[in-house]
């Protein structure tokens, strides 16, 4: 699972290998939580475990680092 390096903070965000079938999208993970994002529209895909809070703040970190998710989305998936 290739993780994406360059964002701070407390949680992973990565892409496993099986997702370059499906629009870009990114999966983070903190502790025993994860949750999916969609990045083009942004949106929430499912979550496991996170608040809705917590939920909002991961939100504006993928919002913020967009550009490099896609970067690595598309370096990754070709």
């Amino acid at each position: 699972m290739p993780r994406i390096k360059g964002i701070p903070g407390p949680y992973r965000f990565f892409f496993t290998s099986f997702d370059c079938s499906e629009p870009p999208h990114v999966h983070v993970e903190c502790e025993n939580k994860m949750c999916k994002f969609w990045l083009e529209p942004l949106g929430l895909a499912r979550s496991h475990g996170f608040g809705a809070r917590e939920l909002n703040v991961i939100r504006r970190i993928v919002r913020a680092h967009r550009a490099l998710i896609l970067e690595a989305w598309h370096e990754h998936c070709g």
